[in-house]
């Protein structure tokens, strides 16, 4: 296993503690980390239900995080990790956030813009492509998710 591989696992599991926060308090359990050098400088995790606010995605609010730690908007450098595939709204934060990298968990056959339903983030019509690195604890992401879903019904 290489140094990135080991990397990205280590921040992966960031991103599925965020996650159990989320699944703790109710709300989908996805959960984000935004890296730049090795350090965390944005988390976040959904909290749609608790803020009754539609934007409040773990990605939202992890790059907003990082962009006020970093004061800026240009978030060069960094990558985001997330435990599901991105929606097109977070697709278009990563893309309008100039974030170099995203790695994700789990696909979202459902509402995934990355790969799944569209491929948002390799479009070559916009100013900005972002190098992607899908299926990172993959199964552990997927089966967050199952268990919320199951525990709902």
């Amino acid at each position: 296993m290489d140094e990135q591989c080991r990397r990205d696992i280590h921040f992966m599991r960031e991103a599925l503690a965020e996650a159990m926060i989320a699944f703790n308090k109710g709300e989908v359990p996805v959960g984000a980390i935004v890296e730049k050098d090795g350090c965390i400088v944005g988390r976040g995790h959904n909290m749609r239900e608790t803020w009754a606010d539609p934007t409040a995605h773990a990605e939202i609010i992890a790059i907003r995080q990082a962009a006020q730690r970093l004061s800026a908007w240009r978030l060069t450098g960094c990558t985001l990790y997330v435990t599901i595939e991105p929606c097109l709204m977070c697709a278009g934060a990563i893309i309008l956030g100039r974030i170099d990298r995203l790695v994700y968990g789990a696909d979202d056959p459902k509402a995934g813009a990355v790969r799944s339903l569209y491929r948002s983030l390799e479009d070559t019509r916009l100013n900005h492509q972002v190098v992607i690195q899908e299926g990172v604890l993959a199964a552990e992401c997927a089966d967050l998710m199952r268990r919320f879903f199951r525990r709902l019904r």
